[in-house]
């Protein structure tokens, strides 16, 4: 930072007869204008006299007083009590579906005809006259509903039957599928007396191991334009209940051997991994050939969070086969990452997941060395692509250590085979039997079927049956029923408007991830992944908070007031407040309640209207007929009633009130009695500030646009009637940014228009811009202090920039005249007569422009002043009167990046290379046979390989999709003197002053103007910014505190390891690939064999 340099009376280059203005002379200039506003504020904002009338209809309100250890206490029970109601639920959809399953008897030659079931996605496909289930005509078995509309769905459903969602890549006609399909039927009954208990109860789904969905009440898929790749077993929900957490370290075959359409099915199925991945599991990737090294910065097992799987995603690209195979690299690298207790990690299932082309050695030593006997890691090997490689190794590679191996010769079978393995981790739960049937609730993530935001309790379903003639036990899960809770309705168990504007209530989870929060509001979700927002990025992080996060997450009772940075509504300032935290533990849940209370939101006011007659001549002030003597009423659109019809209109919003009103009373059972009390109150006591205050008032001697009242109970009030046409403000004043911001800070509040809403500057004449100013109104009853409202006035920006320069001049007003300086004489400046030579601003607290001495500068105000001024702003930076912020939002939406490959799938189809068209092996391979497959589906259902604009315009993921921009806010730094000081650049420097102004959010700056542009140093920006966030390599090695789940099952002694995986390839004949060739010239459909792979038989 450059020294300040006090200065003396210097003349200003160009102005010979004239010198800068001395500092005594501008702190004169400075409390002229501090004088100027607080004499508006104090005539027309009314804030003593509202206090007044405030005081004089005291036997109208009671002062209430929140404490927050009981009301945390309280919706921490009420949450508590609503999801044990959907635990209860689940435990009998869990307890039937194992008990219905045991019941039903296995038929090998059961038919599509046999089973009648209501298909989801069979409305869809009926709407596509290329479905390929329209060309073989299977809809025989399908049910046809009709639906009503549910405003607790957000859809239309049938209360009478459920729903069945099949994956795009299963086959619906298979014998496992038909089998589940019967068993499960019966879940029907059980789904329809869970509602007749609980009739708030939202979706119940069972998600099957096969990847079949059932789902109650029944509705319609919400299938995308393109192909639907919704499969239930990579749901978060599933996931999480279908295993416990785990610590896996993936390694990579990339030695020479590995190349073209083999290292490319690797690196799909290493991305296809990772998505079977929670937050509450840890993962590295490594590749190896002689050498073992990570493909990413990441150098230890990293939380698998959506953040750190896109690293990993985009460095598995990278991968470049070379070298030779060496296994025992692999494996020990492997070894070592899962031994590293330096590190923060699941620590429960431990596993080894290798995906090569093939190799002969088994690398018995490693195992002996880090694994046996005890074998508390798995390993599961995957044989990629087509080759002549013997598969025993692998396969004993599993088997050995309680894994399973898998084959992927094609792209179809990598999906399938990059989930099975959760089967295998299952058996554990399964074995431990009801020790294991814990119910567990997930992070927030977006619902499928269109509900919104949900979180959901999930419940392993078991399979009861007993195995061969030695009766032994089965140990396989039959699947995941879940129970989905809407956070709205978690909400509504929150205080709405007693906690003020300021005041609010959160949740976080065992991670930090917030369940509710007033700033959890994604613009975009991909409900393929949970919305993870931390707590410290849902707000601006410090020590303190990190503190409370940290005791929330150990499910610990807490308070602390703090002082802390707040970013206002609009997302343009930043204040410095008190605030206290309050938090208990959600019991029987891994959730933490917090409240958050401003101290002057300690207190509130509850009306008590008990006179009818008041009520009624209150009322007729909300009328539209008395808004041209007493001002227009703006109401905030609350939930006053339940019969009340929203609108976003406001107009007609008050008009349905006002309908409503008519017909029932305040007190009426079906209305919130408090927010309608308080409502008509706050209409009664703002109308008195209009009859003693504003009506004999003349707002053009002042240059005022307008005066207004906004209150906690909903009412704004603006005056005279005509300004409310450009009143642009949230009509619910806690949404408002300058009401919020009026209570967190004392004295006058400006907000100059935002810069899109400014006219362009030669329609500046004919149109008025105006600056708002305003205030909190303090009440002080019996010692209690709270804030119930705040007043304000618009300025005329034009008419006040004109009363800024005399202000800021040698003129005491505007009437007298300009003072001359001779050509002998030596002369301050001023910023009225030398304003071609002085720049005179005021800026506000967050760097924005609010009025300048520069006619030119007018239809600037409202930008930061960067963009106006970049040389002064640096300098005004660089000397402490600003501090800067940076902060990252990461639920913001942005337009899709273009992709190189619009394929059906996310990584599109792979396309061989000529290397592989001139290798006879691969044309007689089942890769080939994929290839082929694929192309043949692409000439069947087009719209899978282009992009179809129309299409692409219906489905939000081409729209747009999340991503993370970089904030920057600035706000007053430690400066809150006068200072004089010089911009130094040689012969362009600048004298500048800049000085605070008392009780406002207002910089006073008096400058040089520049004389030449040799010294721009540089721009501040304030603008948003698309980033990739904070470096995530450097974020993993100090990452945040978090829990994992409280339960782990990964071992059990009576674990049955024998079934550990065996080949499931079926390299077609020279005959199948010629009637392939057939078909693609005349554009045939072939009928889809069903899906066989190593879990084929699940013991149904």
């Amino acid at each position: 930072m450059p020294p300040l340099l006090l200065l003396p009376l210097l003349a200003a280059p160009g102005a010979s007869a004239y010198s800068f203005p001395q500092q005594h002379t501008m702190q004169h200039w400075a409390r002229r204008l501090e004088q100027e506003i607080d004499g508006v504020m104090r005539i027309f904002g009314g804030v003593q006299q509202l206090r007044e009338i405030y005081k004089d209809n005291r036997n109208l309100f009671e002062v209430q007083e929140n404490e927050p250890q009981k009301l945390v206490e309280k919706v921490a029970g009420d949450i508590e009590s609503l999801l044990d109601r959907k635990v209860q639920a689940l435990k009998r959809l869990a307890d039937a579906a194992e008990n219905f399953q045991k019941a039903h008897r296995w038929q090998d030659n059961i038919k599509e005809e046999d089973i009648m079931y209501y298909d989801a996605k069979a409305d869809a496909e009926l709407d596509d006259p290329e479905s390929e289930d329209v060309e073989r005509g299977s809809k025989a078995s399908t049910l046809s509903l009709d639906f009503v509309e549910d405003s607790n769905f957000k859809n239309k459903v049938n209360y009478s039957y459920t729903a069945v969602q099949i994956p795009t890549d299963i086959y619906k006609g298979s014998t496992v599928i038909l089998n589940e399909l019967n068993w499960t039927e019966a879940l029907e009954n059980v789904f329809i007396e869970n509602r007749r208990q609980d009739p708030t109860l939202l979706w119940q789904v069972f998600g099957s191991a096969t990847g079949v969905t059932r789902y109650y009440p029944a509705t319609a898929w919400r299938a995308p334009k393109k192909i639907d790749l919704y499969d239930v077993r990579r749901r978060p929900w599933y996931i999480q209940g279908a295993s416990s957490p785990k610590d896996m370290v993936i390694i990579v075959d990339v030695s020479g051997s590995v190349s073209g359409l083999t290292l490319k099915l690797m690196k799909t199925s290493v991305c296809e991994m990772l998505d079977t991945l929670s937050d509450d599991d840890y993962v590295n990737v490594a590749s190896f050939n002689e050498k073992a090294q990570p493909v990413s910065c990441f150098t230890h097992l990293v939380q698998a969070n959506v953040r750190n799987k896109k690293v990993f995603k985009e460095a598995v690209q990278g991968m470049v086969a070379k070298g030779t195979t060496g296994y025992k690299a692999g494996f020990e690298y492997a070894f070592n990452q899962l031994q590293n207790s330096n590190i923060t990690r699941a620590n429960c299932n431990k596993m080894i997941m290798m995906f090569t082309d093939g190799g002969e050695d088994r690398v018995q030593d490693v195992f002996e060395k880090y694994n046996w006997p005890n074998r508390t890691v798995r390993v599961f090997t995957f044989s990629v692509g087509q080759h002549n490689y013997d598969v025993t190794p692998l396969q004993w590679m599993a088997c050995a250590n309680k894994g399973y191996y898998f084959e992927i010769p094609s792209i179809g079978a990598i999906r399938i085979n990059t989930q099975e393995y959760l089967d295998v981790l299952g058996r554990p739960m399964v074995l431990a039997g009801k020790e294991a049937k814990q119910v567990q609730w997930t992070n927030v993530y977006e619902d499928a079927l269109g509900l919104g935001l949900v979180v959901t309790g999930t419940l392993p379903v078991f399979n009861l049956t007993q195995d061969g003639p030695g009766e032994k036990k089965n140990q396989l899960i039959l699947g995941v029923m879940g129970i989905d809770v809407a956070l709205n309705d978690i909400k509504r168990l929150t205080p709405n408007y007693t906690l003020g504007a300021n005041g609010y209530v959160f949740a976080i989870d065992l991670n930090g991830y917030v369940l509710l929060h007033p700033n959890l509001k994604p613009q975009t979700t991909n409900f393929r992944e949970p919305v993870t927002l931390d707590f410290l990025d849902a707000e601006l992080e410090d020590e303190n908070k990190e503190e409370i996060r940290r005791s929330m997450i150990d499910g610990n009772k807490g308070h602390k007031q703090i002082r802390t940075l707040v970013k206002s509504l609009d997302e343009r300032y930043i204040d410095e407040v008190m605030r206290n935290y309050t938090w208990v533990p959600i019991t029987s849940t891994n959730y933490s309640l917090g409240l958050v209370l401003p101290p002057y939101s300690t207190f509130y006011l509850q009306a008590n209207l008990s006179d009818q007659i008041l009520q009624v001549k209150y009322f007729e002030f909300l009328l539209p007929s008395s808004f041209e003597s007493e001002g227009h009423v703006f109401i905030a659109p609350r939930e006053y009633c339940k019969d009340l019809n929203a609108s976003d209109n406001t107009t007609e919003f008050l008009k349905n009130f006002i309908e409503l009103m008519e017909k029932v009373t305040p007190d009426s059972k079906q209305c919130n009695n408090f927010l309608l009390h308080n409502l008509i109150l706050d209409t009664g006591i703002t109308q008195q500030l209009v009859e003693r205050v504003w009506r004999d008032q003349d707002l053009n001697t002042y240059s005022l646009l307008a005066v207004f009242a906004a209150t906690d109970g909903g009412i704004t009030r603006v005056f005279p009637n005509k300004a409310a046409e450009d009143w642009t403000e949230n009509p619910e004043p806690f949404n408002a940014s300058f009401y919020r911001r009026s209570l967190d800070n004392h004295g006058y509040v400006f907000k100059p228009p935002h810069q899109d809403a400014l006219l362009r500057p030669l329609e500046l004449e004919n149109d008025t811009v105006g600056i708002l100013v305003s205030t909190a109104v303090e009440l002080s009853l019996g010692g209690r202090t709270l804030r119930p409202a705040v007043v304000g006035v618009k300025l005329d920006l034009e008419a006040w920039a004109e009363k800024f320069k005399v202000l800021a001049s040698n003129r005491t007003h505007q009437d007298q005249p300009q003072k001359q300086c001779g050509p002998s004489s030596h002369c301050e400046m001023d910023c009225e007569v030398n304003n071609e030579d002085l720049l005179c601003v005021l800026i506000d607290d967050g760097g924005f422009l609010v009025l300048s001495n520069q006619n030119h500068q007018w239809d600037q105000v409202g930008r930061f002043f960067s963009e106006v001024d970049a040389n002064l702003m640096m300098a005004l930076y660089n000397n402490s009167f600003y501090t800067r912020k940076e902060s990252y939002d990461y639920q913001a939406a942005c337009a899709p990046q273009p992709q190189g490959n619009l394929g059906a799938a996310p990584r599109g189809i792979f396309v061989p290379t000529i290397a592989d068209f001139l290798n006879l092996a691969w044309w007689t391979s089942a890769a080939a046979w994929s290839v082929f497959q694929q192309l043949l589906y692409g000439l069947i259902y087009h719209s899978w390989f282009q992009a179809d604009p129309t299409e692409a315009e219906g489905n939000p993921e081409a729209r747009e999709s999340s991503c993370v921009m970089k904030q920057t806010q600035y706000y007053f730094g430690s400066v809150n003197t006068s200072y004089n000081a010089i911009i130094d650049c040689g012969n362009c420097s600048r004298l500048f002053h800049a000085q605070r102004l008392t009780n406002t959010n207002l910089l006073f700056v008096v400058a040089e103007k520049p004389l030449c542009s040799q010294c721009e140093a540089g721009r501040l920006l304030q603008k948003e910014t698309h980033s990739d966030g904070p470096e995530q390599c450097e974020l993993v090695q100090r990452p945040r505190y978090r829990r994992g789940p409280h339960i782990c099952f990964d071992y059990n002694a009576t674990e049955d390891t024998s079934d550990c995986g065996r080949g499931a390839s079926f390299p077609p004949s020279l005959g199948v690939l010629v009637s392939l060739q057939l078909l693609l010239l005349l554009g045939l459909p072939p009928r889809p064999q069903p899906q066989v792979h190593a879990h084929a038989s699940r013991g149904l």
